[in-house]
């Protein structure tokens, strides 16, 4: 990998268009080189601009309606019906369009999951892992204070074998959110977490070049955990979590 390659590598990444061996090389750089890491942040932050402020697209109200109208006719002459199904065609494919320019400005969660893996790669780098280092949650939660909109969860789980290390702030899909650190023998496991949108549900697994990407949404925080800790004991530490979270939530 190449400086002058940098630009376009790097915008193939975040689309998930490099290849595995490219995608490795890659991550393998940005865990060594400051300078892209940077120019990495600002490609993140740009996408976080334009998602924020270009409006969502709609088919044309006169090409909706048209096509409403023409599905209506249920006997038509085919010249008719081959209008209906070019005109359905054409909000198919306006659909498509706006699905594509979203996924560009990483709406998806595809784009988020590569925004939360290089975060965990970033903190890998000599100096990057915590803001505030400590194994005491009293002493890490309010460290928070001021510095973020919400108070995140904190818990220390060294009795279960992953102790709390500290905490760091982050830019991850267009906000500063929370970064909680923690330990299992020689691996790191990131947590970000911010406050959940109203509604917002599902869980998700992601896997890339050894690293597990483990995403759920409570009704209060969206959570992603991340690691190239087994994925079993990454799924050990997820419910470690979410025993917290639940025992936390009142009733």
């Amino acid at each position: 990998m190449t400086h002058p390659n940098l630009e376009l590598q790097l915008d193939a990444y975040l689309d998930g268009e490099l290849a595995e061996a490219e995608r490795s090389e890659l991550e393998s750089h940005l865990a060594q080189c400051p300078e892209c890491t940077r120019f990495l942040d600002s490609r993140l932050a740009l996408r976080s601009a334009i998602k924020a402020r270009i409006p969502a697209l709609r088919a044309p109200d006169t090409l909706r309606q048209r096509v409403r109208s023409l599905q209506r006719r249920a006997r038509m002459p085919v010249m008719w019906r081959s209008l209906a199904v070019a005109a359905s065609l054409a909000v198919v494919a306006f659909g498509g369009w706006q699905l594509g320019f979203r996924h560009g400005v990483g709406e998806t969660g595809e784009t988020l999951a590569a925004e939360v893996i290089t975060s965990h790669i970033r903190s890998l780098m000599p100096g990057h892992l915590t803001d505030v280092q400590s194994s005491d949650q009293h002493t890490v939660k309010p460290w928070f204070n001021g510095k973020l909109d919400y108070s995140p969860p904190v818990n220390d789980f060294a009795g279960r074998g992953y102790p709390l290390l500290g905490g760091r702030l982050e830019y991850v899909d267009g906000r500063s959110v929370s970064a909680l650190v923690y330990g299992r023998r020689q691996h790191i496991i990131n947590v970000l977490l911010w406050p959940s949108a109203r509604g917002a549900a599902g869980a998700a697994t992601q896997t890339r070049q050894g690293y597990h990407a483990l995403h759920w949404v409570t009704p209060d925080y969206t959570y992603w955990v991340v690691s190239d800790l087994g994925l079993a004991e990454l799924r050990d530490f997820e419910q470690l979590l979410q025993q917290a979270d639940s025992a936390a939530t009142p009733r």
